[in-house]
């Protein structure tokens, strides 16, 4: 287990970068259904989520986190797999924490939004408690470094969360992120910087927001929320003013609707991540990472902007080694310029 954890890394100055965007890659590997976005694979593939622990720890992410992400009851019984809950959840921690022991990585337990909160039903709220509450004792069993608590649409699910780590958690840290969507507000109406607060004062050691929200139209409400250690984890799309989610965006060319299927030609250009990286940065934020749609060569963009120099970056892009487009490498060559010209422009004609 990790020496230094969390809290006291915080306490340090230190920052802490977390990989997350498993079950968008694993989807798009082929390997997850979307649509029940369940993490299936866990059970007939798990060797599959060791490789991928593997390359964002490459990549330079500080924590390894389970990949138990719509891993509860609730999602399971969807599919008629409730019983094989229990084993889900205990083979993605065991894989995580065996990553995280063999990198000297941090390892974290995950839970999220559940799909059944309503405010105001103490019925849904007791069997959302019971949910939480079984995941965070296997988390604690398997030896989880903290746990984080993500992706909640309302303040009180996230509260109900944080409640279970503090109850059933046995001391880990605890780190609860909401998610922002086109209003900045929860959506049982608390505006986020006043619910990251809340949640703050109820108990957890990290707050913030993560997925909706591409870094470009999450930046403005960081800067609102900063106070104490925040999270940000955006997913690498092009968000905008007009479209803040990357569930609201549209096809440039047809003009329908790209999520979920068909955001590929939305996504993230890796200035995008160095330029959010860098404010993020410059904001402060300590706990930073990605969400759906996140990759290694995302990871290692945002890697390096907070100093670090993961074994990636033995592999990072050197442009001016290309015989065609390199400065001066491409003058050895004779059929350079013709090549880009036909690249690039086309043939030139008087």
């Amino acid at each position: 287990m990790s020496t230094r954890g969390l809290i006291e890394r915080l306490k340090n100055g230190e920052c802490i970068l977390n990989a997350e965007g498993y079950m968008w890659e694993f989807e798009r590997r082929g390997y997850l259904k979307a649509g029940a976005f369940i993490p299936e694979v866990v059970l007939e593939k798990p060797e599959l989520i060791r490789q991928m622990h593997l390359e964002f720890v490459h990549a330079g992410t500080d924590v390894v986190e389970a990949f138990t992400y719509y891993g509860h009851r609730e999602k399971l019984r969807l599919i008629g797999r409730e019983d094989d809950l229990e084993k889900l959840n205990r083979i993605a921690l065991k894989i995580a924490r065996e990553v995280a022991d063999e990198t000297g990585t941090l390892m974290a337990g995950g839970i999220c939004n559940t799909g059944i909160y309503v405010v105001g039903d103490e019925e849904a709220s007791d069997k959302i408690r019971a949910m939480f509450k079984e995941q965070v004792e296997w988390a604690v069993e398997e030896k989880a470094d903290f746990i984080i608590g993500e992706t909640f649409n309302d303040l009180g699910e996230g509260l109900l969360a944080l409640e279970a780590i503090k109850k059933y958690g046995n001391g880990v840290p605890a780190v609860i992120t909401l998610t922002p969507y086109i209003p900045d507000e929860t959506t049982d109406d608390v505006p986020l910087p006043e619910a990251c607060r809340r949640l703050e004062e109820a108990g957890a050691d990290v707050v913030g927001i993560n997925c909706g929200r591409g870094p470009r139209t999450m930046i403005p409400l960081l800067r609102e929320i900063k106070k104490g250690p925040v999270a940000a984890m955006p997913v690498p799309f092009r968000t905008t003013d007009d479209h803040r989610t990357f569930q609201s965006l549209l096809d440039p060319e047809t003009g329908k609707s790209l999520y979920p299927l068909d955001l590929a030609c939305a996504m993230c250009s890796r200035s995008d991540i160095r330029q959010f990286a860098t404010e993020a940065k410059e904001i402060g934020i300590e706990y930073i990472g990605l969400c759906c749609g996140n990759a290694p060569n995302y990871f290692r963009e945002l890697a390096q902007v907070y100093g670090r120099q993961p074994e990636a970056s033995k592999y990072s892009p050197d442009i001016s080694q290309s015989f065609i487009f390199g400065e001066k490498i491409s003058k050895k060559y004779s059929s350079s310029d013709k090549l880009r010209q036909y690249m690039v422009t086309g043939k030139l004609t008087e």
